[in-house]
């Protein structure tokens, strides 16, 4: 009789020179992994993209340069929409007195009409780089060709 409660078969059945399964012959070996404390050979090389700064417009969304949208009589060039607007400046805010963040005189009205505000700035978000400056079948063609020189 064994010394053991249970009669199931367990890790302490086998000799400890073979192996518990036998593997069948054409499949590979498992790789060896270094042991999880142990720094890496070298450091991971992370391509991250890049952040920039950009101003769209309001209505449409099209990318803007801060030389139209500052303009006094700047329009977008893909809506033809008036850029010297509250609805484009960063001071804007619909839950603020005159939905302007500064203190204005009286309420402009509509918002999307072309205005002499002197507290205008147009406003800019950070957008993160999604596109690489060299793009298209030459850049790629030529990126692998760099890559055997």
């Amino acid at each position: 009789m064994s010394d053991r409660k249970y009669r199931q078969r367990g890790y302490q059945d086998e000799s400890r020179g073979e192996p518990r399964e036998k593997r069948p012959e054409g499949q590979p070996p498992k790789k060896e992994y270094a042991p999880r404390g142990q720094p890496p050979v070298q450091p991971r090389t992370y391509n991250m993209p890049g952040f920039r700064e950009v101003t769209r417009c309001a209505r449409c969304g099209n990318e803007l340069t801060v030389a139209i949208a500052s303009s006094p009589t700047g329009q977008c060039a893909r809506c033809g929409a008036d850029l010297h607007t509250c609805a484009q400046c960063v001071h804007f805010d619909t839950s603020a007195p005159f939905e302007c963040q500064q203190p204005v005189p009286a309420r402009v009205s509509p918002k999307d009409a072309r205005n002499d505000c002197g507290l205008y700035e147009p406003r800019t978000t950070v957008e993160r780089e999604t596109t690489s400056s060299t793009s298209g079948p030459q850049s790629a063609k030529k990126a692998f060709d760099d890559l055997f020189k």
